[in-house]
């Protein structure tokens, strides 16, 4: 083989091999690249529902799950979360439908949910349900003080359950009038005294009445204290979604920045 032949075949090695080697990187760059991208998560949330989730004069929707969300974002720069506000009863119908792809707002765990839709494992928040009433009645201390009386429940709501499961062990001994709109609307008929009582978180309850210049009293001992969760849609995408939004907030208990919040936000530490 000659001198200018052999020069030539090892011009093209290095050229191929040159060729393979750009080839390889630009088959890596777009992996890289949708790993680090940022991906919008639609979350639906009342939006109404202080000061878990509420709107502000600007529109801005905020509240303790929310600013739950945005440590998350924090910690797992890939996730950004975008909040759609909507009432109570369209919530887990717009996950099934994927207007939304997850939900936050202060849900608490039961057996329908449990067989339908992905919880994260763990929670954020411990929910205590109480009795609430009008400011000075000293009849109602439980649930067995509301036989004969009317008691308001906003409709599936885990409250709800709570007083719906009681009930039916106890021979069904209240008298339940349904609601589907916000919780305001049972405080202000507990004030005016179209209804007797209800069984809410009692935090939320304050601060509505708070709001709405409404005179209330939680009275009794806790009926209930329930762990919180995210939900997400039972599939493939959900599962996927769960299981990136729980490593974050595992992160966020493990360095105590979830205590942190519950205290800024109430006083207290409800995350344990």
């Amino acid at each position: 083989m000659s001198k200018k032949v052999k020069r030539t075949a090892v011009v093209l090695l290095v050229l191929a091999l040159t060729l393979g080697l750009a080839a390889c990187g630009d088959s890596n760059e777009p992996k890289d690249a949708a790993a680090n991208e940022t991906e919008t998560i639609n979350v639906g949330t009342m939006g109404t529902y202080n000061p878990f989730s509420f709107t502000k004069e600007d529109g801005t929707i905020t509240g303790y799950d929310i600013e739950v969300l945005r440590e998350i974002e924090k910690v797992d720069s890939s996730l950004k979360f975008n909040y759609i506000a909507g009432p109570w009863d369209s919530l887990f119908v717009g996950l099934d439908a994927d207007k939304f792809q997850m939900l936050a707002n202060q849900i608490t765990s039961n057996p329908d949910r449990v067989a339908n839709y992905y919880l994260t494992e763990n929670p954020y928040f411990t929910c205590v349900a109480q009795i609430i009433v009008k400011k000075g009645r000293t009849d109602i201390q439980s649930l067995e003080d509301l036989k004969g009386k009317a008691i308001g429940l906003t409709v599936g709501d885990s409250f709800t359950r709570i007083v719906e499961d009681w009930n039916a062990a106890n021979g069904n001994i209240l008298t339940i009038k349904y609601y589907e709109q916000d919780v305001v609307t049972i405080l202000e008929d507990i004030e005016n005294g179209r209804i007797d009582a209800t069984v809410n978180d009692p935090i939320m309850a304050k601060d509505k009445a708070s709001v709405q210049g409404l005179e209330i009293d939680v009275v009794g001992e806790r009926i209930a204290a329930d762990p919180t969760y995210f939900i997400f849609k039972q599939d493939e995408k959900g599962a996927e979604l769960r299981d990136r939004v729980d490593a974050a907030l595992n992160q966020l208990i493990e360095s105590g920045r979830l205590s942190e919040l519950s205290i800024e936000w109430f006083g207290v530490d409800y995350t344990k």
